[in-house]
């Protein structure tokens, strides 16, 4: 079959035992397009809880078109009910609420406006949403479908959607939740000058933060009295945000690793909620980079001092986790060179000697699954026990410094539970601001 010819039409290299194995346990797979063969080798984990779907890029169209075809046959074959997000809450509920049919919540402007635009606002995105929209159609609304965010960056979308909800639900409250995020107001539109500030000596905001979540926590059964569970839920899940925003941001100035473990403690909790409030049985498909669904134990990050998402499910959850890493040679990407500038399709350099991704390259093999849970795989994850450095290549990538800027030491046995190869990528396709002709209103990109 074609598509699982050699990368190169050349032999693979096998005298290195590692890649020898790689090319035994390799699994080859088609593009992910033809979605119901490709995802069908992944059956063999639908009996987790929690499937953590990775990417080595931020801006790689086989890997988000890959984690659709996976997270489709696990809602439509496997009763996967939840699609979690490295993105923000509000930003997520647009998507959320096109495909569950649902009104639009109220929002300050656009979603996915901040950057990286394309990380989700892209046209791999929005097929997927559109299938899941057209999925949950016949089904009740309690069965539907929902996609969210997990991220911490919306302070000042998830402040408004605190005030909105309780407008709608208990207007008498609105003042006191003002007053209360009233010390955060100044600093919405750039929450990171707040952290700084606090570093040079402002007081922080966090009484207030705290005061308005422990209330809408308090009076739950009134407020789901006056409206409903699910705005209840999106009500605290933003006031959560809140609170996390104004820790992670005093935080940043404090050092990166107190920074990143304030972010995915919050995304694990957002996770753990999701999976509570969808009741006993619920199941989550969560995408997000490798490094925050790969065991950070196992990685250059853990051994400095951070944790991410992949570590707290496993330890919360155990064997009913299952996280996938994905990795590619050569390619494009979309990225930027620099914070907040704009975005270009670059070049990926061919991986380093000394990575994992050039063992798997070494194989010749074009798109494959491997994994190594099994015992009869007992040879390959003692081989992937070395350490190796791998690639991480997220909104910005400099290939002139790859090596200090994207590569860490891992050890990919104990990181994932299995590796998606695509030996090349291509970039996503970034989407406007409009709104094509004839599209609900509910459509999540542009109104």
């Amino acid at each position: 079959m074609a598509q699982f010819a050699l990368k190169d039409a050349q032999a693979p290299d096998l005298s290195d035992p590692l890649v020898a194995a790689l090319r035994r346990f390799a699994e080859p797979l088609p593009d992910p397009s033809e979605w119901d063969a490709f995802a069908a080798p992944f059956d063999r984990f639908a009996d987790a809880r929690v499937v953590l779907l990775g990417e080595a890029t931020h801006g790689t169209s086989e890997f988000y078109r890959a984690r659709a075809a996976i997270t489709r046959r696990l809602i439509e074959r496997h009763g996967f009910s939840i699609v979690a997000v490295e993105a923000d809450w509000p930003d997520a509920a647009r998507i959320d609420d096109y495909v569950r049919h649902q009104a639009p919540r109220p929002r300050l402007g656009d979603p996915f406006v901040r950057f990286p635009t394309w990380m989700w606002r892209n046209a791999e995105v929005l097929a997927f949403a559109d299938w899941l929209r057209g999925y949950n159609a016949a089904l009740p609304e309690t069965d539907r479908a929902s996609f969210h965010g997990l991220d911490v960056y919306s302070l000042g979308e998830s402040i408004h959607a605190v005030l909105a909800y309780l407008r709608r639900v208990a207007p008498e409250r609105v003042s006191a939740a003002r007053a209360r995020y009233a010390c955060l107001a100044p600093w919405q539109e750039d929450p990171a000058r707040y952290g700084r500030e606090v570093l040079h000596g402002l007081d922080t905001c966090e009484s207030g933060a705290i005061a308005q979540l422990r209330e809408l926590l308090d009076r739950r059964v009134e407020l789901i009295r006056a409206s409903d569970g699910e705005g209840w839920f999106d009500a605290v899940q933003n006031a959560r945000i809140v609170r996390a925003a104004e820790r992670y941001y005093r935080a940043m100035y404090r050092g990166a690793a107190e920074s990143w473990n304030l972010r995915d403690r919050h995304m694990f909790a957002t996770l753990q909620a999701l999976l509570a409030h969808r009741g006993d049985g619920a199941k989550a498909v969560v995408w997000a980079h490798n490094s925050h669904v790969g065991n950070a134990a196992a990685t250059a990050m853990g051994w400095r001092g951070e944790f991410n998402i992949g570590e707290l499910c496993r330890m919360a959850h155990g064997d009913d986790v299952v996280a996938i890493g994905f990795g590619t040679d050569t390619g494009t990407v979309a990225a930027a060179t620099d914070w907040d500038g704009l975005m270009e399709v670059k070049t990926v350099r061919p991986a380093r000697n000394d990575s994992y991704e050039h063992a798997f390259s070494r194989t010749g093999l074009a798109r494959t699954l491997t994994e190594w849970r099994a015992k009869d795989h007992a040879l390959l994850a003692d081989l992937l026990r070395g350490p190796l450095l791998e690639r991480a290549i997220g909104v910005i990538y400099r290939p002139e410094t790859e090596l200090t800027s994207h590569y860490f030491q891992a050890v990919l046995a104990e990181q994932f539970d299995a590796w998606v190869w695509f030996a090349v990528t291509t970039a996503v396709t970034p989407l406007g601001p409009e709104r094509p002709q004839g599209a609900p209103e509910t459509y999540p990109f542009g109104l």
